[in-house]
């Protein structure tokens, strides 16, 4: 019996030929990731169990990547952000992409040294941007979103702090090999779809436990026709369904898009004709409609067609899963020429999207140009208030707000108020909302 891709990263990662769901194995971790909520934890857990003076298993695999609780005059927030910067300096870690606040008192100036800083933003768009995702590799970190880098062919997925202490000492962790589901994207993507409507349609099919610690991997003719962008939308939310990581193996598009950010080697696998699954499921794209998960679950799935009567009061556009430049350039679409009707929020995932959205043009003007004369409010590059935050964080929900979002979670208090509603939806759908102030069916508004 062949072997899944996820089978395949796992034994080849633990030095076997072969390893079987349910088995547990010690794997060899190519890059470890943390950020400024969980970093400061699996430092001290390393500490306390290696010993104040011990080493990272390996400074160059070791990513650190602040992005969270970023742009705030939090003391706490600021503190973490010192822990970090200390433990990089004492273990000459190589990779550390630091904000480098400049008013250690005050609401910090996003980019005010932009020549020198290393500051990137969301730790899942970040990560592929710099070259740290490749095919065949095996990438923990301490955030569940980290199964996003599953797009790019490799074993991507979340561990808590305890875990990733290990890992930082030893390089290694114990995984339970997962079984894997199939799902075949059959058909072609219509112009009013996006990535997000394929993933919120799967989540409700098969409910937020539908696939918990299983591998969720993609294949078909509909995945590959996709951007990698998109891809790394479907795989970012497998956690959403409970999943131990979404995969989607590599193809002449994702090797171009690695090399071209890294000269490390990568091997590329795919599984087995005679893999075996625990199940497979088809998607019609021919027939798949804009999609929306209404509070408080993502499986809590409807057509964007039958919420007309929703009244909104905020938009927001952001996160790892909806802060990337092609959602933007999705939303411009929509939001050219007009104005919005409700409290709108653009929040890119990174820097280098940021700085996109004064080059990239929709009809002969920037993205940038189109938010701001429709109104729209433009934060700067971070996690913002897709993780809720401190009070003072941008785009955060403070009340009875009813929100449209592109972001991954709409459970309670997920983006600041217990009272909020939170409506997840593709950045078609979303942009298409934020101008008639109520949930709106993108084919309702196509040019």
């Amino acid at each position: 019996m062949g072997l899944t891709i996820t089978e395949k990263i796992l034994a080849n990662h633990s030095g076997r030929d072969s390893v079987r769901p349910g088995e547990s194995v010690w794997v060899e971790t190519d890059i470890l990731m943390t950020h400024d909520v969980c970093g400061p934890g699996t430092i001290g857990i390393f500490r306390k169990h290696f010993g104040e003076n011990a080493r990272v298993f390996d400074p160059e695999k070791v990513v650190i990547i602040p992005d969270h609780y970023i742009f705030t005059a939090d003391l706490h927030a600021h503190r973490n952000i010192e822990i970090l910067r200390t433990f990089v300096k004492e273990q000459s870690i190589k990779y550390f992409y630091d904000p480098e606040f400049v008013e250690k008192e005050g609401y910090p100036s996003p980019y005010k040294d932009a020549a020198t800083t290393t500051y990137k933003g969301v730790c899942h768009i970040a990560l592929p941007e710099e070259g740290h995702t490749r095919p065949g590799e095996i990438l923990l970190g301490t955030d569940s979103h980290t199964c996003t880098a599953g797009a790019f062919g490799e074993f991507a997925s979340g561990i808590g702090n305890t875990d990733a202490g290990f890992v930082l000492g030893t390089g290694k962790t114990w995984l339970r090999v997962p079984e894997t589901m199939k799902f075949i994207l059959k058909g072609t993507m219509k112009p009013y779809l996006m990535a997000k409507d394929i993933i919120l349609h799967i989540i409700g099919d098969i409910g937020v436990d539908g696939a918990t610690y299983r591998a969720m991997e993609y294949d078909g003719e509909g995945v590959y026709s996709l951007s990698i962008e998109e891809r790394m939308t479907i795989c970012n939310m497998a956690i959403e369904a409970g999943g131990k990581n979404g995969i989607i193996p590599a193809d002449e598009l994702t090797e171009n898009y690695v090399r071209a950010r890294t000269d490390k080697p990568f091997t590329v696998l795919r599984s087995d004709e005679d893999a075996e699954y625990h199940s497979v499921y088809e998607i019609d794209l021919d027939t798949l409609e804009p999609t929306v998960a209404k509070p408080h679950s993502p499986d809590n799935r409807d057509l964007a067609r039958n919420l007309g009567d929703v009244e909104l009061n905020r938009a927001y556009i952001g996160s790892c899963t909806g802060g990337k430049i092609e959602d933007f350039q999705a939303a411009a679409r929509f939001l050219d020429g007009e104005q919005v009707a409700i409290d709108t929020y653009i929040v890119p995932a990174t820097t280098e999207v940021d700085s996109q959205l004064d080059v990239k043009t929709y009809n002969g003007r920037t993205l940038r140009e189109i938010f701001d004369t429709a109104g729209c409010r433009t934060g700067p590059a971070s996690c913002a208030a897709c993780l809720g935050g401190p009070a003072d964080t941008f785009g955060r929900l403070n009340g009875t707000e009813v929100c449209i979002s592109t972001t991954n979670r709409n459970f309670p208090g997920r983006m600041g108020s217990k009272q909020a509603h939170v409506y997840l939806a593709s950045p078609y759908t979303v942009a298409a909302s934020a101008i008639t102030g109520r949930v709106t069916d993108p084919r309702d508004r196509m040019d």
